[in-house]
């Protein structure tokens, strides 16, 4: 993942707050996904994804920040908040069906008035393990696209092709490993 496309984070008082620069795709979703959880295994209810430096996010970034909203609404006061999203982002989550799911740059977000002291206190994300492993794509991208059909079934239409793609590749992998 190049410098241009880095997901930074911090945990601030009651919630986390998670920093995509550049694109969030498919490249960055996995380090996305372990910090998140990691935070919401510690206790966390709250994460804050900021998109004020994101260009743009594929559908596996947007079934990351899915499947993250789903497992947070399961818990007492959970939620997934994005923070200056931009109208191209914002249109993005919207378009699928994200919006019900998560609070897109809610008035009364606890962190409204300390973006710029939060971001100050950002550090790069990296594994758990402290070294990039390489993860088999496909059962990753199948699992956020699956997210995304869950989080609204009219995503099932527009992902349909994908989704028999990859469920096809992750079969073949399987077969293979026997």
């Amino acid at each position: 993942m190049s410098a241009n496309n880095s997901i930074s984070a911090c945990h601030e008082r009651e919630f986390s707050w998670i920093r995509c620069e550049g694109k969030g795709s498919f490249l960055n979703s996995p380090m996305l996904k372990e910090w998140c959880e990691d935070e919401i295994g510690s206790g966390v209810t709250c994460l804050v994804i900021d998109l004020a430096a994101c260009k743009g996010m594929d559908s596996t970034f947007m079934g990351t920040m899915a499947g993250l909203a789903m497992r947070l609404m399961k818990r007492p006061n959970g939620k997934l908040q994005i923070a200056e999203p931009g109208k191209k982002n914002q249109k993005s989550l919207e378009d699928l069906g994200l919006d019900v799911l998560m609070q897109i740059d809610p008035p009364d977000g606890i962190w409204r008035g300390d973006i710029s002291d939060i971001r100050k206190k950002l550090q790069p994300c990296h594994h758990v393990n402290g070294v990039d492993k390489k993860i088999d794509q496909a059962p990753f991208v199948l699992e956020a696209h699956k997210k995304l059909c869950d989080a609204d079934e009219r995503n099932t239409e527009k992902f349909g092709t994908v989704l028999d793609f990859l469920e096809a590749e992750v079969r073949a992998k399987k077969s293979m490993e026997k």
